[in-house]
C-alpha cells in the first residue's frame, strides 16, 4: 500500500518540475511537507485525504487547477505513450457530442447553444460547424456556458473565431514552462460554417463555468463582441496536465499560463465578471428578454 508520504513525494515532484510558476512550486513543496510532518493527514484517507491536500495546495497557491484528485475506479499508473492524455480527451468529446448539448431556434428567431466542453479544434470542427450552421440566420445568439467545465484551448479559439470577420484577431498567448515558449492563438482563416457577424451575442455564465468556457467568455467580453450575463465564473486560466500518482489518485499541474491580447492578463483566481450580474438560474430569461428587445 502506498503511504501518504510516498503519494505526496510523487505529487510534489510533478508540481516542482512542471508548475508554470517555479518559485510558487517551491513554496507549495515546503508547505505540504510541513503539513505532512505535523501529522495533518494521518487520520485521512481516500477522497478526504485528497481534498485536504488540495485545500492546502490552494491555500499556498490559489490556483484552482492545482489539485490532488481521487477517483473511485482504479486507473493504470504506467507511463503511457505521449498522446495518451489527448486520446482520452478525444474519446470523452466523442461521448459528449463534442461538448454540444443542445442547439435550438427560440421564438423570435433567437439562436441558442448549450455548450458543455470546448472540443478539439480538429475532431470537433464539424460538430461545431454544424451547430453554428443551425443558428447562422438567427438575429441574436445565446451561447450558454453555465455548465461548461473546460476543454481544448484550440477549440475555444475556434468557437471565438465564428464571431470575428477574419483571421486578423489576436485572441491570446499561451506560455509553456516545459519548452519555455509562447504560442499565439488567432482567429482562424477557414471555418466549416458561416461566421456569426454584426448581430448580438449573449454568453451565459455560472459559478460552475471553468477553464475553456471561461476562455471564450473572457475573450468575447474583452473584445466587446458579447455581453456576459450570469455569475462570476470559477477562475481557472492555466492549461493543465494530469499525472497518475496511484491507481486512485491523480495530480493536476498547471504547466502553462494564458495572457489575453486585449487585457494583458487573464481570469485566474478572479473569474470572468459578467456585464449583467444575475443568478445563474435566471441568466437565460434575462438574456432572452434582452435579445428579443434589441435590434440587430
Amino acid at each position: 500500500m502506498t503511504t501518504h508520504a510516498q503519494i505526496i513525494d510523487l505529487a510534489l515532484d510533478r508540481i516542482v518540475t512542471g508548475y508554470v510558476f517555479p518559485q510558487r512550486a517551491v513554496e507549495v513543496d515546503q508547505a505540504i511537507r510541513a503539513r505532512l510532518a505535523s501529522g495533518a493527514y494521518d487520520a485521512l484517507s481516500g477522497a478526504a485525504f485528497c481534498a485536504a491536500v488540495t485545500a492546502h495546495l490552494q491555500e499556498v497557491c490559489p490556483d484552482k487547477h492545482l489539485r490532488l484528485l481521487w477517483q473511485d475506479e482504479p486507473r493504470a499508473t504506467e507511463s503511457a505513450e505521449e498522446d495518451a492524455g489527448r486520446a482520452a480527451f478525444l474519446a470523452l468529446m466523442r461521448a459528449e457530442n463534442q461538448g454540444i448539448r443542445r442547439c435550438e431556434q427560440l421564438d423570435g428567431n433567437i439562436g441558442y447553444l448549450d455548450v458543455r466542453w470546448m472540443a478539439d479544434a480538429g475532431e470537433g470542427a464539424r460538430a461545431i460547424g454544424a451547430a453554428m450552421e443551425l443558428v447562422a440566420h438567427s438575429r441574436a445568439l445565446l451561447l450558454d456556458l453555465r455548465e461548461c467545465r473546460g476543454g481544448s484551448p484550440a477549440g475555444a479559439a475556434m468557437w471565438c473565431s465564428y464571431f470575428f470577420p477574419d483571421d486578423q484577431v489576436h485572441l491570446n498567448d499561451f506560455y509553456e514552462r516545459s519548452t519555455d515558449s509562447t504560442r499565439q492563438y488567432w482567429t482562424l482563416s477557414h471555418l466549416p460554417a458561416p461566421r456569426y457577424l454584426y448581430r448580438p451575442v449573449y454568453v451565459l455564465t455560472s459559478a460552475t463555468t471553468f477553464s475553456g468556457g471561461e476562455d471564450v467568455a473572457y475573450t468575447l467580453q474583452a473584445y466587446e463582441r458579447a455581453v456576459v450575463i450570469g455569475e462570476t465564473t470559477r477562475g481557472g486560466a492555466h492549461p493543465t496536465d494530469r499525472y497518475p500518482v496511484t491507481e486512485h489518485i491523480t495530480v493536476t499541474v498547471p504547466t502553462a499560463r494564458t495572457t489575453n491580447a486585449v487585457t494583458g492578463t487573464n481570469w485566474e483566481g478572479v473569474g470572468v465578471r459578467p456585464d449583467r450580474d444575475v443568478p445563474a438560474d435566471t441568466a437565460f430569461e434575462v438574456a432572452y428578454k434582452e435579445a428579443l428587445e434589441r435590434r440587430a
